[in-house]
């Protein structure tokens, strides 16, 4: 019987033609406490590699029809970037059939009859590797989990829960590439809230945060679609990146972000445009070129967010269309 210390069972196919010699080794397995399941000829054996997936192949090289050899790298075909340890079992003890075996996929070479300790310290060597090869892609796992969550820190901002600039950047270069890609129109549009340091200074900054916050809530929901994206680009400032919207669809962001805006009514009492929360907006559409960067969408649509400012606030501008403040307000 063999006989090994306290560790996880393995699951084991023994592969064998010799029906006296599987049976016994089978048992011997199952009385040491591990799951066998056996395979006489190398098709049997590759057929329950794919449907039962054992931690141990015991093959013996010697088989009717092909051999172990060629049993062995066809399972390694089969794991695509898997790994399950393959132990050959053989009559001869030539060197040049040990090298077979390890060039054809196999990680150790027995010759028969195998002693029952050496066969057991085998089993236990696979047993260490098999628990280690578990913690790896266990701390794999939790080492992709926090890459998330870092990666989520860190393209995110903590108080709106928007996209911060280093994840606008990306977004907007993604962007960039799928309109070059496909050939669709894409609209940046960068937003300043209203004379927000006045805000501040009137309603505090607590209640700066709580509308800064608010505004974040208000862009998130005007994009509906999976490829629109609300930024919180700086301080009081946001950004839209939206893929496939062209002039038409950046005119009814603009009327749709500034209805919402409307209807929300946040006070803001030292604001020369209304009586409530306002935002201005530079907006820049194209169909982006080898010759299209980020930079450059970024500052057409600031110099278009100067130009609302300076003709009053509370407006969306585009130097690509006309965009009304009578339309983007009360559209």
């Amino acid at each position: 019987m063999i006989v090994v210390p306290s560790m996880p069972a393995l699951y084991i196919l023994v592969v064998d033609d010799n029906a006296e010699e599987r049976d016994v080794l089978c048992q011997n397995l199952s009385s040491a406490g591990h799951r066998v399941v056996a395979a006489e000829s190398a098709e049997r054996a590759l057929l329950v590699t794919d449907e039962q997936h054992p931690d141990l192949v015991l093959l013996n090289v010697e088989l009717p029809g092909h051999d172990g050899y060629w049993t062995a790298r066809r399972l390694r075909e089969r794991e695509a970037g898997g790994w399950t340890p393959i132990i050959f079992m053989s009559n001869s003890s030539a060197a040049i059939d040990m090298w077979r075996g390890i060039e054809a996929g196999g990680d150790d070479y027995l010759v028969k009859p195998v002693p029952t300790i050496v066969l057991a310290a085998k089993l236990h060597a696979m047993q260490r590797l098999q628990e280690m090869r578990r913690r790896l892609i266990h701390m794999s796992e939790e080492l992709h989990t926090a890459n998330q969550a870092l990666q989520h820190l860190s393209e995110n901002d903590g108080l709106t829960g928007l996209l911060n600039r280093r994840g606008f950047d990306n977004a907007l270069r993604n962007c960039i590439a799928s309109s070059r890609r496909e050939g669709q129109p894409m609209t940046l549009v960068l937003c300043d809230v209203d004379h927000f340091k006045k805000y501040n200074d009137s309603m505090g900054h607590v209640e700066g945060d709580s509308c800064l916050k608010n505004i974040g809530k208000l862009l998130k929901a005007a994009c509906r679609r999976p490829g629109d994206v609300a930024c919180r680009y700086g301080g009081e400032e946001f950004a839209l990146v939206l893929a496939n919207t062209p002039k038409s669809g950046a005119i009814s962001y603009a009327r749709s972000i500034s209805r919402m805006l409307a209807k929300l009514a946040l006070p803001h009492p030292a604001n020369s445009a209304a009586a409530w929360v306002t935002i201005s907006g530079g907006v820049t559409t194209c169909v982006a070129t080898e010759h299209t960067s980020a930079e450059g969408l970024a500052m057409r649509a600031d110099q278009a967010l100067y130009m609302a400012k300076s003709q009053g606030r509370n407006r969306f501008f585009s130097f690509e269309m006309d965009v009304p403040r009578s339309e983007a307000v009360e559209g």
